[in-house]
């Protein structure tokens, strides 16, 4: 049986993708946040929409896009859901497609569900944690429950793949690449450039080995990740504490980061 949290989720996500796509495939305005990062109105009436399916439930909504509370009144919550409806705006402004939906149900400061939704190629990617259960999906007109196939991710022998950013790519990645060349000398260091939370993707399917993480994040830029490739045994290490992210903090930014298969 699939959760009910998860279902809305996937519903949200697909929904929210649809009305991405309309404004993808047309001329729209790109406005500037108070920290210059992008916003356009595909990202407003993503929100929206995700909005009005999570809010039924009753649990509060941390997104991107929603005005933020102030933890005191936060700390109280259980559960929350973290939302990203646009992850890779840059990505989504240069038209390169790798631009995702993110949401995630956050219990105990921890990552329960998560789904991300890939609107150019209609992938889906979505998990249970605490049943430890992930899948992958490929959407047409509607989702059904029958078109989640398992995700199972499989290492290859004397190979290591290291996905990045394309946006953030940095000398902290470039030393952490070198460094792995040389404590593995045995084996061929293949580097991927990825866009959005794809790079959680990439791990949980078993397409990468390695996502270093070198510059900033938000909470919803990894939660529904986060949830994916734990589903799949997979940590998400904070390199600050040397234990799993954790969300709803005071602050909403994440440390740096290493996820490995």
């Amino acid at each position: 049986m699939i959760d009910e949290n998860l279902k809305t989720a996937i519903q949200a996500s697909i929904q929210a993708g649809n009305e991405i796509i309309k404004f993808y495939n047309s001329d729209f305005k790109i406005d500037y946040k108070k920290d210059r990062s992008p916003v356009t109105e595909a990202d407003k009436k993503a929100n929206s929409i995700i909005n009005q399916f999570l809010e039924p439930t009753g649990i509060p909504i941390i997104s991107e896009e929603n005005a933020q509370i102030n933890f005191n009144i936060r700390k109280n919550w259980k559960k929350c859901w973290m939302v990203d409806p646009l992850d890779g705006t840059k990505e989504f402004i240069n038209k390169n497609d790798e631009f995702t939906v993110n949401i995630a149900l956050i219990e105990d400061n921890r990552p329960l569900l998560g789904v991300i939704y890939i609107p150019v190629e209609g992938v889906l990617y979505c998990a249970d944690v605490k049943e430890r259960k992930a899948w992958k999906a490929i959407i047409k007109d509607k989702f059904h429950l029958n078109y989640l196939k398992p995700l199972r991710p499989q290492k290859i022998k004397n190979s290591l793949r290291v996905v990045g950013s394309r946006s953030h790519m940095g000398e902290e990645t470039e030393n952490f690449i070198k460094n792995l060349k040389v404590a593995n000398p045995e084996k061929k260091i293949n580097f991927l450039s990825k866009g959005s939370s794809i790079k959680f993707c990439l791990l949980a399917e078993g397409n990468a080995d390695i996502y270093p993480r070198f510059s900033p994040t938000m909470e919803w830029d990894t939660a529904a990740g986060h949830a994916i490739c734990n589903a799949t045994g997979i940590k998400v290490i904070s390199l600050q504490t040397n234990k799993e992210l954790s969300y709803n903090k005071p602050s909403l930014i994440n440390n740096y980061f290493l996820v490995k298969n």
